[in-house]
């Protein structure tokens, strides 16, 4: 009966420091997309409302600056870089990798204050905030494996990045709304498949504290790409145009 006793207690702390262990970790993950998103928000903030800033990222007569282009293009090179370098940064320098893409997301997310009304981009981010919060409750709370649903809403990802490449060229209006009722289903769903794989990961003490600190941020960054596409479908459905 002992021997019972210490084997039912044993099972109950092992339960206990992996729920803490999950909740210590997605609270790491939670805070740094948190903390990204406001420097975003600030950067694209203090541009947006600098005309002088402005100036160096585009002209009036001429589009986009050279220095807008590459600020635009920056943050997908950020990406590859921190997801190829992840196994031989430390953790300290794969968050200020994370910090300099932030910022410079925020930088290049100026550019909508040029096409879209300030109050529908509050609007919409506050929808967003919604939207992202409730399928993160769901993602860590469902009991159902989302692992084949977020296989289907990885290649239909695929589908929709050819569908943009191709009405770059073609210019529909149609398949812009098509392409951006599509998106929003794609990143809501992925919001939940990436929170419930993550808490997964939380579960993996064998990382250590610095493998898991690591694993944070990249989950952060996960995250925080699934609410930015989020948002910007949401902005090009019900976002007011200049």
């Amino acid at each position: 009966m002992n021997d019972l006793n210490q084997h039912r207690e044993s099972s109950l702390d092992r339960e206990l420091r992996t729920e803490t262990a999950v909740k210590s970790f997605m609270a790491n993950v939670f805070t740094y997309m948190t903390g990204a998103l406001a420097i975003t928000g600030v950067f694209a903030f203090w541009f947006a409302s600098s005309e002088n800033l402005m100036s160096y990222l585009y002209n009036r007569e001429t589009g986009a600056t050279a220095l807008g282009w590459i600020v635009t293009i920056a943050p997908l090179i950020f990406v590859f870089a921190m997801s190829m370098s992840f196994n031989r940064l430390s953790s300290f320098a794969l968050l200020l990798l994370f910090i300099a893409f932030s910022s410079i997301m925020g930088i290049s997310f100026s550019f909508i204050f040029l096409a879209y009304t300030a109050s529908s981009i509050t609007t919409t981010f506050f929808i967003t905030a919604g939207t992202f919060g409730a399928m993160a409750l769901v993602g860590y709370t469902t009991s159902t494996d989302l692992t084949k649903f977020g296989g289907i809403l990885m290649m239909a990802l695929i589908g929709l990045i050819i569908a943009m490449v191709v009405n770059w060229f073609v210019g529909s209006g149609t398949l812009d709304y098509v392409i951006s009722c599509i998106g929003v289903l794609i990143f809501t769903g992925l919001t939940a498949y990436d929170v419930q794989k993550l808490k997964r990961i939380g579960i993996g003490e064998e990382y250590g504290a610095e493998g898991m600190n690591k694993l944070a941020i990249m989950g952060a960054l996960s995250l925080y790409l699934d609410f930015i596409n989020l948002f910007l479908f949401l902005l090009r459905l019900f976002g007011d145009r200049r």
